[in-house]
């Protein structure tokens, strides 16, 4: 075998473990939120017994009406989580086309409102409206998952998470700020969180901490986007993470459902 086939062979190879550590990555996002799925589809579960017991009970009209109408509801939340699970969970493809900033938001959100509402963890919207991008859907989304659930365990239970979307015209991105209010981080330790393996956080009640991958996945990730990732902090009021990606107008035939 020449050294030119050897070469190959290893670029190949990296190329895989790459993609393998990505998705290892995307997985331990979703682990991190089992249990308050879990508890959100025990609650839907129980919403969908109750309702079909009283349903059952009552003969007249109107209170199988109410009954119907609350199974469906809750039928269709888990339907939204569900496929916002499946979504998230798959193997994303090399694609990179024009995305709404709002619906790659919102779309992670559905998966984590449970999680931040265990947590008391309350959110501050500053969304603009029609804000698209060339992306990889599936990628960003990971990276906005990353960045929420790091923000939710910086904090103490009640803080605050600030969501920021911004059309940048004159520079050419499109932007997302995340930013909570936890503890921080010394500058000292601000150079290296995008180093692999490196991580600022401590094990937990159950003994789980961070794995050091996150960040330095989400920074391969944007490189790739050809976008920038930047990240302010201060000890003691918070840090937040920005996201800078090729902005992109309105696809012809597209709606603006941003502000739906």
């Amino acid at each position: 075998m020449s050294d030119q086939q050897r070469i190959q062979e290893l670029e190949q190879l990296v190329k895989m473990l790459e993609e393998q550590l990505m998705q290892t990555q995307r997985l331990s996002s979703v682990g991190a939120l089992a249990s308050s799925i879990t508890h959100e589809f025990n609650n839907i579960l129980t919403t969908v017994i109750n309702y079909a017991k009283m349903g059952v009970r009552h003969k007249d009209a109107k209170t199988r009406d109410k009954a119907f109408d609350r199974i469906l509801s809750a039928g269709q939340r888990a339907t939204k989580i569900t496929t916002g699970m499946l979504a998230y969970a798959r193997t994303s493809s090399d694609r990179f086309e024009p995305c709404e900033m709002n619906k790659l938001l919102q779309d992670v959100l559905i998966l984590v409102q449970k999680d931040l509402q265990m947590h008391r963890i309350g959110i501050d919207e500053d969304l603009q409206p029609g804000v698209w991008a060339i992306v990889n859907s599936s990628q960003i989304q990971q990276i906005i998952m990353n960045l929420i659930v790091n923000g939710r365990q910086a904090m103490g239970e009640g803080g605050r998470l600030k969501l920021t979307i911004r059309d940048n015209v004159e520079e050419g991105w499109a932007e997302l700020s995340i930013g909570d209010s936890g503890c921080g981080i010394p500058n000292d330790k601000l150079q290296k969180i995008f180093d692999p393996f490196y991580t600022t956080k401590k094990a937990d009640a159950r003994g789980q901490g961070g794995t050091g991958i996150g960040l330095s996945v989400c920074r391969k990730i944007i490189e790739a986007h050809k976008g920038r990732l930047r990240v302010e902090s201060e000890v003691g009021k918070g840090t937040t993470f920005t996201l800078k990606l090729p902005r992109s107008g309105s696809p012809a035939g597209l709606i603006d459902t941003s502000a739906a």
